[in-house]
């Protein structure tokens, strides 16, 4: 029996990928462990391995072929005994046809259907037990406008995620609709935003000699529906405050001073500002737990870590590897762990895993010479620290005035999930830590 090869759901959100390169070739024979064809996703290329032992029989995508779907068949093999041969290629799973749109109600009532188990609790879904919250944000709203219950619907996506064509086909099996209160306000739809003028529009504004037109990679594609949808969708608002950092550098000085050297003579860690960023939003969170939160439809999850992102510029765009568990970690963990995600981040790469998740973020633009700057946030975050740069400004002290290392750093924050007070509690946290970066050590 032919042997199909997927494409696969490299990261829990994505849901289309590049095919970059085959390793194998027609008539080849692989085994299990063997590199067949390398991936490339919005942030890292990843190899793909044979999971079978059999021979290549076709090639169904080519080289460098663009946003392939999760669950397409790129290649098939031929089985021990099989003659190779030239299998159509399956369709890709996204060509599902939509529901009718009047389809009458069928007289006999629809088959219960039992609910999903749960990817985070193990167990049938419970109410609030947070499974809503693995639904695309575009299957959550077509659920909601169709009146079906998100929770009911059988996940086809990486990790059992929801997506578009799972509500569909709940619609088109007869899904019973989702309770609605009696006093429950209609929601108004979001109108989306124009996603900016097409190549044409723009084109007839310019000579044909004074531009170069740079297609989209597929890392910009995605940053500009993310940031996008998360400007229409969050209610932002922020917060910002200016941090002392004289105590701090002093005692990043004398750590860096005393640390012990390596086989090469070299000193064995670098402590730098942003470590302490880091160290200090990951305690802040854990002193402020309502903020250290993500915002769903149906409840607030509230983390029980300080999972921090810290945002890397890579050729073409950024990624945001993750510091996970910071309030329980030591600068010198810190800072080595970011060493090394930013050299693998460059490089594209990094696992999946070390970029997803997190509970909270931070952009640091200080060493560009930024004094302060509003952040986006980046969902599912609820928050993200915009940190400026370090600079010697004259401050009043005690009716005089002085000359003090001062940064200003700026919280974007989810309306929905952290009110004004609360923003301020947890921006006011991170001001003493910075300030006062003993309470860091203890």
């Amino acid at each position: 029996m032919p042997i199909e090869i997927l494409m696969p759901a490299l990261s829990p959100t994505m849901e289309k990928g590049t095919l970059a390169r085959w390793h194998v070739k027609e008539g080849d024979k692989v085994a299990p462990g063997d590199v067949v064809a390398e991936i490339e996703t919005d942030k890292a290329t990843m190899e793909v391995e044979a999971v079978d032992e059999g021979t290549v029989s076709q090639l169904h995508v080519a080289e460098g072929t663009a946003d392939v779907p999760v669950n397409t068949v790129i290649a098939t093999l031929a089985g021990e005994g099989e003659a190779p041969g030239k299998p159509a290629p399956a369709a890709a799973p996204a060509a599902i046809a939509p529901a009718p749109a009047a389809a009458p109600v069928a007289a006999t009532p629809a088959r219960p259907q039992r609910q999903p188990a749960c990817c985070r609790c193990g167990a049938e879904c419970r109410a609030g037990c947070g499974r809503q919250g693995l639904a695309s944000p575009l299957a959550r709203r077509i659920a909601r406008e169709k009146g079906v219950d998100i929770a009911a619907v059988a996940g086809s996506g990486p990790r059992g995620r929801i997506i578009v064509r799972d509500v569909e086909a709940a619609i088109a099996g007869g899904l019973a609709p989702a309770p609605v209160a009696a006093a429950a306000a209609p929601v108004p739809a979001i109108r989306p935003m124009a996603s900016g003028p097409s190549s044409a529009e723009v084109k007839v504004t310019f000579a044909g000699d004074d531009y170069e037109a740079v297609p989209h990679d597929t890392m910009r594609k995605v940053i500009a529906r993310r940031l996008t949808e998360s400007k229409q969708t969050v209610p932002h608002f922020y917060l910002a405050v200016d941090c002392r950092l004289d105590a701090l550098l002093e005692m990043r000085e004398k750590i860096n001073a005393g640390a012990p050297k390596g086989a090469d003579g070299k000193p064995a860690f670098k402590l730098s500002v942003n470590d302490f960023v880091i160290k200090a939003l990951g305690l802040s969170l854990r002193d402020v737990p309502d903020a250290n939160v993500t915002w769903t439809e149906e409840a607030m999850l509230r983390h029980r870590r300080s999972d921090v992102g810290v945002a890397v510029a890579i050729p073409g765009g950024l990624i945001t590897p993750v510091v996970r568990g910071v309030e329980s970690k030591t600068l010198t963990t810190i800072s080595a762990e970011m060493k090394d995600f930013a050299a693998r981040a460059r490089a594209r790469k990094l696992m999946p895993e070390e970029y997803t998740g997190g509970t909270t973020a931070i952009s640091n633009l200080g060493m560009f010479g930024i004094k302060e700057f509003s952040a986006v946030i980046n969902p599912p975050h609820a928050t993200i620290l915009a940190v400026g740069a370090g600079e010697e400004r004259a401050v009043v002290e005690n009716g005089a005035v002085v000359i003090a290392n001062v940064m200003t750093v700026t919280l974007s924050t989810d309306h929905r999930a952290v009110d004004g007070a609360l923003g301020a509690e947890l921006i006011g946290a991170f001001k003493r830590y910075i300030e006062n970066p003993l309470s860091m050590l203890v």
